[in-house]
């Protein structure tokens, strides 16, 4: 699947996935780490670009395939017709320069296999996604309200997290 470390943040939405990702990735660029990231969303048509803007004037005009392209990023937008599957995690791990990259974060994709971090606020009063067993840990804002084998890390302290991933999943 990857030629490098994946891993994965899942929960119910709502649990704070993104604003956890926000205290991580910065701690982990600090280090020195080249991160790609893949975000899972249930907006079915979603848009980066905006209407009135060249590229989505032209991509609404029939381009199946949109890149827009600067000195400093370039971006590419995909029209998947309108089949009714989602993409799975492996084919848009195809289109990540994987060469540049130390660590890829995934948000969402709870179905796939692959090691995840399961984001779980006990007073949300969500069930824990028992049925994965590619959870690797748990990061919970309290201790969870059921016993787990599992390591619970404190999503308060995201560099608890860092260094988990850090011992967890980056060679020395």
């Amino acid at each position: 699947m990857t030629k490098i470390p994946i891993l994965g943040f899942v929960a119910y939405s709502g649990t704070g996935k993104t604003t956890l990702l926000l205290k991580i990735l910065p701690l982990l660029k600090a280090k020195g780490l080249r991160i790609g990231m893949i975000k899972h969303t249930h907006h079915k048509k979603f848009d980066i670009d905006h209407p009135g803007k060249d590229s989505y004037r032209l991509r609404q005009a029939g381009a199946d395939q949109m890149l827009v392209a600067s000195r400093k990023r370039w971006a590419l937008m995909v029209e998947m017709d309108d089949k009714p599957e989602e993409p799975d995690l492996e084919q848009l791990l195809a289109h990540l320069d994987q060469n540049k990259l130390d660590l890829i974060l995934v948000e969402g994709f709870k179905h796939e296999r692959f090691p995840k971090i399961e984001v779980h606020r006990p007073s949300l009063n969500h069930p824990r996604f028992r049925f994965d067993p590619s959870i690797i840990a748990i990061a919970s804002d309290a201790p969870p309200a059921e016993p787990t084998d599992l390591p619970v890390l404190d999503m308060n302290h995201p560099e608890q997290i860092v260094a988990f991933i850090e011992e967890r999943l980056l060679p020395d």
